[in-house]
């Protein structure tokens, strides 16, 4: 039985762990090869490790055990030059692209008045920038194909409502989602479809650390792994006390298929209804 993206070929950022390793293995599950890309650089103002070689090694091997095919490259969503280079590598290894998911994305924190400039600009430049680079790369693509396309953007619950302590984010991915919907309307002539994935805290490097759980659980001292998970819970409806990457690859992937072929424009939520909270 064919996949439901079979014989398509997907271009993920920030694909080295995470969400973007998450989205690379669903997707070739369902029959795409992948185009990914990650970075080896030292981020200065993420208190967390970056990925690896061995992440990215990593990722090779679970979508080639899959049975598809992957190019994955050292580029950086800062830079323009390197990402296209790796996309346009990656679409002369495939012969086409037809799924854009612009995923890369990093955490910090403070209160805007003690942000400083280099951790602003860092988190604009990564989590906005970095995603307006990653369509301007890809759409000359799927325009010129001429087959249409999916463009699935990385925001959040923090693109759809505040939270405090990182207002540089909450900025960042409001800003996506306006993307996304200046995409949708741009690209609709050409049956591009344009969303955007929001989802609340997921169970990933990025957040699975001391900062975010001091964040959660600013009256303990030296909060642990479970002191943030009763906290993070607090804050959604279903007894959860976060999103799996899973869940947020199941809806790219139904975002990328033909099952969504009328969806653009929507900023959807995977939040287990902490948006109603």
């Amino acid at each position: 039985m064919a996949g439901r993206v079979a014989g398509k070929v997907a271009f993920i950022t920030g694909a080295a762990r995470g969400q973007g390793r998450s989205h690379a293995v669903r997707l070739a599950e369902e029959g795409a090869d992948i185009i990914a890309i990650d970075t080896l650089k030292t981020i200065a103002t993420a208190d967390y490790p970056m990925a690896s070689a061995d992440d990215f090694k990593e990722t090779v091997r679970l979508v080639e055990a899959t049975g598809q095919r992957i190019h994955f490259a050292d580029a950086d969503v800062r830079d323009f030059d390197s990402l296209k280079t790796a996309l346009d590598d990656g679409i002369e290894k495939f012969g086409r692209l037809d799924i854009v998911s612009a995923n890369a994305g990093i955490l910090s924190f403070g209160n805007i008045e003690d942000l400083s400039e280099q951790t602003w600009g860092e988190m604009i430049d990564i989590n906005l920038s970095g995603v307006w680079r990653t369509a301007k790369a890809a759409v000359p693509h799927l325009i010129g194909q001429g087959e249409g396309g999916s463009i699935v953007l990385t925001s959040s619950l923090a693109g759809l409502r505040a939270n405090a302590g990182i207002g540089h984010y909450v900025s960042a991915k409001h800003g996506v989602v306006g993307l996304m919907k200046t995409l949708a309307t741009e690209l609709a002539d050409h049956n591009i479809r344009v969303n955007a994935i929001n989802p609340s805290q997921v169970d990933t490097p990025m957040v699975q650390h001391q900062g975010m759980y001091e964040l959660f659980s600013p009256h303990i001292d030296n909060p642990t792994k479970e002191d943030f998970a009763r906290a993070s819970g607090e804050t959604i409806p279903l007894p959860i006390p976060w999103i799996e990457s899973i869940d947020i690859s199941n809806a790219l992937l139904f975002l990328a298929s033909d099952e969504a072929r009328y969806i653009t424009g929507v900023a959807l939520p995977i939040d287990g209804g902490g948006l109603l909270k």
